[in-house]
């Protein structure tokens, strides 16, 4: 079988991750090329039971973070189990976990052990907090650092309640940070030889994506505050009302909001003190919105927002799921991936000579633990051994 040509062509990645952050990131190195071999408990992945809806053993949800690696199941808990890992890292080039911090120190399998016998291993841990400092080793979750980071605290109405941001944003910039880290690891490790650890915490990543409340209070702003769909730093910025679909209008400067006013057919709005630039449109926004709606009033959302975006003023329609996935571009930019019955979202890293690749659907539990250890040299009455001793638990059939 020929081979497509990917960035990530080589790698081995030992995946020892569940739920999401972790999951997210292996797909990313699944997609581009990277040989994943996701290990489970022999309990599995728990989120192959979040749903419904379910697809053969496995929920929707564990479908979206697990396409492209073969699976296997290892118990961790028995001296077999540990060996085993031991003997598939031998082969590998990357290590991802996200154990409770402590864990793999606990089996003798921590960083320092495992630098020792695999210096190439680029070891990368996605915790909650990281593994020391005050709330160092503390179990981390997606809403709890949303709540913490102060990502609540600024979504939301005006007058409202903190509201959480309604998709698991923190586990999946984790993801990708981790990602990162990884691939920063691999370019050094090209040059010295070795490994190294890489940490990605969603307690940082939550801190990271306060922008721009952070810098507003660094440069003496005043406290961030919820203003629903509006920006806290640039007018018009936010959602208004149409005949039909609602629209999100950004913008951002001066000459995009003369040519909003002109193709509005209300060229009297540049001229007006209250929204002269960008500090006095934001003073007086509420009039600055009054002013916009009633002449959007019998105005066609989804029409309007093209012929606006066209003529240079940066807006869209606001769509629902359904019609954003039927949407032509999202076809063009190859955004939905299709192998057999599985289906899931594309990947957003759009490489031009190396671009990522969908080889296999997300596993069924265990299915390929016999592929994988037999590539290891591991001969059949041994692979019945370690499965009589719970060591290599059964696959599941559909």
């Amino acid at each position: 079988m020929n081979v497509p040509l990917t960035s990530l062509n080589g790698i081995r990645v030992i995946d020892l991750s569940r739920v999401l952050g972790g999951p997210y990131c292996t797909q990313v190195l699944a997609d581009h090329g990277a040989d994943v071999i996701k290990i489970e408990p022999p309990s599995g992945d728990e989120t192959r039971g979040w749903g419904p809806p379910f697809s053969g053993d496995a929920s929707s949800y564990f479908h979206g973070l697990n396409r492209g690696k073969r699976g296997m199941a290892l118990d961790l808990r028995q001296e077999a189990g540990r060996a085993l890992l031991l003997e598939l890292l031998e082969t590998a080039d990357v290590l991802v976990e996200n154990f409770k911090p402590g864990t793999l120190e606990k089996w003798g399998l921590g960083y320092e052990i495992l630098k020792a016998r695999f210096p190439w291993l680029i070891h990368c841990r996605i915790s909650g907090f990281g593994a020391d400092g005050p709330l160092g080793g503390l179990p981390g979750y997606d809403a709890v650092i949303q709540a913490m980071a102060g990502l609540m605290s600024v979504n939301g109405e005006a007058d409202g309640e903190p509201l959480r941001v309604g998709l698991p944003i923190v586990d999946i910039v984790t993801g990708l940070n981790a990602v990162i880290g990884i691939s920063l690891a691999l370019h050094e490790r090209a040059c010295s030889g070795e490994g190294q650890f890489v940490e990605a915490a969603l307690f940082d990543s939550g801190l990271s994506l306060m922008h721009p409340h952070f810098p507003n209070v660094f440069y003496g702003g005043p406290a961030p505050r919820r203003t629903g769909n509006a920006h806290p730093n640039i007018a018009p910025y936010e959602v208004y009302r149409t005949a039909t679909r609602p629209l999100f209008l950004t913008v951002g400067n001066n000459g995009q909001f003369a040519k909003l006013c002109e193709m509005l057919g209300c060229p009297e709005l540049v001229e007006d003190p209250r929204f002269v630039d960008n500090g006095a449109r934001l003073t007086h926004r509420e009039a600055l919105r009054e002013a916009l709606e009633a002449v959007l009033a019998d105005q066609d959302g989804t029409t309007l927002a093209e012929r606006l975006i066209r003529a240079g003023v940066p807006c869209g329609p606001v769509m629902e799921t359904h019609d954003i996935l039927a949407h032509p571009h999202t076809a063009h930019r190859e955004m939905i991936v299709d192998i057999g019955a599985y289906r899931g979202t594309g990947s957003p890293i759009k490489l031009g000579r190396t671009p990522a690749c969908y080889r296999r659907p997300p596993p069924r539990f265990a299915e390929h633990t016999d592929e994988v250890l037999t590539e290891l040299g591991i001969v059949p009455a041994r692979l019945a051994e370690l499965r009589a001793q719970g060591v290599i638990p059964e696959p599941r059939l559909e």
